[in-house]
């Protein structure tokens, strides 16, 4: 990426911590009981095959254009991001509030409660590691936006997922020992049910908002404004464009395409002409190089 966003690392953070809270949840579940363990279990087993999935669309991204794919694959790590969406609305979510809705009549209290305290205290600790490793890779791409605002417009939908994701999980994380404590201080295991519903509330509502900004990507969008209006600066400053007509872009995933129709300075012959568009193309490139297709088109009006 040009903003130096390490998409793969933050992927991988993401995969190890999920994977070790996965196991100890799993162990946690079993020995207790609990309702909320189990859902956060659940949860994190889906987060690792979400991150798998990250992984096999970016890889399936940089494949090379081909005669039916002459932009290339770039888009695939949309299709993928918006099948995590999906996997975390259905396994995570719906789940984790089934799971608590079957369990509200239970009247078998926990056992061994302070264990599972103790490990999702542990599945905190790891998640807000991932969550760090996560935030440095975003933060170099955001700039100076505010993380809601990045979230809103970012274009690097595996990043926008990791996200999510460890804010979800760190979520239900702290959801599940806050209605575990309170279910063994009250005696009543209905808070534990409680805080798998909770928890499944959570995962549905951070799938739904995943869900809409890849869709989005699916469909297509431009660059981020702000990356646009920089495109134009740059475009309208070059000494060889007199007037800039339109500029049109579309995010392929890690990589641009661009489309620009202007106006150029008086040239004393076709060829000069076509140099000067080689010029403005070459420094453009090496202002954005994120873009992979650049279609230059000089006219005389819009």
């Amino acid at each position: 990426m040009s903003t130096g966003a390490d998409s793969v690392k933050s992927i991988l953070f993401a995969l190890g911590a999920n994977f070790l809270i996965a196991l100890a949840k799993t162990g946690g579940a079993v020995f207790t009981g609990s309702s909320s363990m189990l859902a956060e279990a659940i949860h994190s087993y889906a987060d690792c095959a979400n991150q798998a999935l990250l992984l096999w669309g970016l890889r399936e991204g940089k494949r090379r254009p081909s005669p039916d794919h002459p932009l290339g694959h770039g888009k695939a790590i949309y299709f993928w991001s918006f099948i995590v969406a999906l996997m975390l609305f259905s396994m995570g979510g719906l789940f984790s509030i089934y799971e608590g809705v079957h369990k509200l009549g239970a009247t078998e209290p926990i056992q061994n409660a302070w264990v599972a305290m103790g490990i999702l205290a542990f599945g905190i600790a790891a998640e807000s590691v991932s969550l760090w490793g996560c935030l440095r890779e975003v933060n170099k791409e955001r700039g100076e936006q505010g993380l809601w605002r990045w979230f809103r417009t970012s274009r690097h939908s595996e990043l926008l997922v990791v996200f999510a994701e460890d804010i979800a999980a760190l979520g239900g994380l702290t959801l599940a020992f806050g209605f575990i404590a309170l279910a063994q201080v009250t005696g009543n295991p209905a808070w534990d049910a409680a805080g798998s519903i909770c928890i499944g509330v959570l995962l549905v509502l951070v799938a739904v908002l995943v869900g809409v900004q890849v869709k989005a990507l699916l469909i297509g969008q431009s660059v981020e404004s702000r990356v646009l209006e920089q495109m134009r600066g740059h475009l309208t400053r070059h000494d060889d464009v007199e007037t800039l007509y339109n500029l049109l872009t579309q995010q392929m995933g890690g990589v641009v395409m661009v489309a620009v129709k202007a106006k150029m300075r008086p040239m004393p012959s076709a060829h000069a002409l076509v140099e000067a568009v080689n010029r403005v193309e070459v420094g453009f490139r090496a202002a954005f190089p994120q873009v992979k297709w650049l279609f230059f088109e000089p006219d005389v009006a819009d």
